[in-house]
């Protein structure tokens, strides 16, 4: 998934599945707590790919799974997009990521992120560096 798609919740706090995700998404996906770099988000996992994580969660011996790891599948929501696509989060999910009326829903290689659009703003602002952009392009093997 790549790319950045502006969008406003609704007054029933529904986001619209921008064009571009709605195949790679599929009919039914994941929202869940994220962070990146420090910054609360939201993570959208695909059915796939939450499947992933939920058996690498269950193949964790039980000493290894934190307070923290659950939490991440005690405040997830399983979206299924109505007609106009349409998807619904939970009071907890925009708490947690102080989401606003105006948000953006971003790619990130195979997952998205849901960021409340001023916070996006700051994190793009302090990780579109020289510098930082190297780094990142460096870990991936660029």
């Amino acid at each position: 998934m790549i790319g950045k798609y502006p969008a406003k919740l609704d007054d029933k706090n529904r986001l619209f599945v921008p064009a571009k995700l709605r195949a790679e998404l599929g009919e039914d996906f994941f929202v869940t707590l994220g962070v990146n770099c420090g910054h609360r988000c939201l993570t959208v996992y695909t059915a796939e790919d939450w499947a992933v994580l939920v058996q690498n969660y269950n193949n964790l011996p039980i000493s290894h799974r934190s307070a923290a790891t659950s939490l991440i599948f005690m405040n997830a929501t399983q979206c299924t997009p109505d007609k106009q696509f349409r998807f619904s989060l939970t009071q907890p999910l925009l708490e947690y990521a102080n989401l606003g009326r105006d948000v953006m829903i971003v790619g990130r290689a195979g997952q998205a992120e849901i960021w409340d659009a001023e916070e996006f703003d700051r994190f793009e602002q302090e990780n579109l560096t020289p510098e930082k952009l190297l780094a990142s392009l460096e870990a991936i093997g660029l």
